[in-house]
This record gives C-alpha cells, structure tokens and sequence, in this order.
C-alpha cells in the first residue's frame, strides 16, 4: 500500500500542497480530480521523487519512498507524464529499451513480448521513430515504457490530454486492463466523469488541499462534485 501523510509541497514561498493525505492500496485504481493548479501533478511529481516535500511522509508497503526518481522507480514506482514526453528521436523499440535500463536481458525481453501483445500497434512501428507516432500511439509508447520497468504502482499524469474522443476510450479501456491484471494505478485526469467510473476510491483536490474523498461511484453522485466537474447544475 502507498500512503500519503501530511504532504506539503512548496515552489520558493509557494505552498502547493497543504497537508494532503492520500491511500492507494494494492491492485487497486485510485483517481484524483480537480480544477487546473488544484496540485495534481504536484502530487504526483513529490511521490514519484521528482520533487522533495517540505513535510509530510511518503511510504510504500511500511517503507518511507527515498526522494529520488531513479530510487523511487527501483522502490516499484513509475510516473506517465503529462504530455507523453516519448524519445521523439529514438525509434519505438529504444523507447522500450530506455525504460528498461533496469531489467535483466532476459526479463527485459519478456516483458517486451508482453507490451507488444497488449499493443500491437506499437510492434507494427517498433522501428519507426517515436516522433512519428500519432498522439494516442505516442501515449501507448509511454505507457509500455513504463512497464518495462516492472512497477508495483504506475502514476497516469492526464493520459488523456490532447487525444480525440476515440482514441481517448481505447486508452482508457487499455488502462482498466492494466488494472485489471494486477496493476496499483494513480490516475490524475481532465475527463472527472472517466476517472471516477474507472476508480475504485477517489480523491477531489482544490487549492491543495483534499476537499472530498470516497468511492468513485459516491463522488459521481455528489453534488458538489457533479455541478464542478461533471457539468451539472449543482
């Protein structure tokens, strides 16, 4: 399980984080929704290593998570950026094998066989460059990336970002079937109405802050949460 205590985060003077507590447990997909500047992607960039809190703990199956990407993808945790973020110039097979820097040979190939049956796309473009892809295969790429590192728990910073409706179900149904198999999944996303029907327990962050929290059919129903995010009345 990865838990979230007291998490503050500040840029300079800047608080973006205040105290925020958040639990993801085993296998599960937990979903964080708000407005644009809420501290989603702080969020997420403070578990992944990316940026150091000012307080708070960060723990992972009973072990405090070392403040270091590279410590932390060894510790089982992978964050999928915003905005894809592929090698644009290395083909899709050395994207692959840039998220496998730590991987024996022989795992290595064996979980690309499986990321190539899970996107057979992108082993129809294994040669061509990454830079080529359109935006949903670009997304694809990233996400088998991150696989290739074996991670107990993949971080989905807006998968959905700058995608056509179609292809946006597509990745959608590929990151349930993550889940599905096993997969602990933080999924940060614009579309609020998505994430919650894709999560098991759900998080409303505003100003830095949890406002709400609850299943991710509970929050659906809310009023508060429909009328801000889900285009209702309230």
């Amino acid at each position: 399980m990865l838990q979230v205590k007291g998490l503050v985060v500040s840029y300079g003077r800047i608080e973006a984080l205040h105290g925020v507590d958040l639990e993801v447990p085993d296998g599960q997909m937990v979903s964080v929704i708000g407005s644009n500047g809420a501290g989603k992607t702080t969020l997420l960039n403070a578990i992944s290593g990316l940026l150091r809190p000012k307080s708070g703990s960060i723990v992972l199956d009973g072990r405090p998570l070392p403040s270091a990407a590279h410590l932390t993808v060894a510790a089982g945790i992978v964050q999928i950026p915003e905005g894809r973020k592929v090698f644009s110039s290395l083909t899709v097979d050395e994207n692959l094998t840039m998220g496998a820097y730590r991987a024996h040979r022989t795992q290595s190939r064996e979980i690309r066989i499986r990321i190539y049956d899970m996107f057979p796309i992108l082993k129809e473009r294994s040669h061509q460059a990454a830079g080529t892809l359109s935006g949903g295969e670009q997304q694809m790429l990233s996400i088998g990336r991150g696989l290739m590192s074996s991670p107990k728990i993949m971080l989905l910073d807006e998968p959905s970002l700058g995608l056509a409706p179609m292809v946006v179900r597509q990745i959608f149904a590929l990151i349930r079937e993550i889940n599905q198999r096993g997969m602990t999944v933080v999924l940060v996303e614009q579309n609020a109405r998505t994430a919650l029907a894709l999560a098991h327990y759900a998080y409303v962050l505003e100003n830095g802050r949890v406002v709400l929290k609850g299943t991710g059919s509970d929050l659906a129903r809310n009023p508060q949460v429909e009328a801000a995010y889900l285009g209702g009345k309230g």
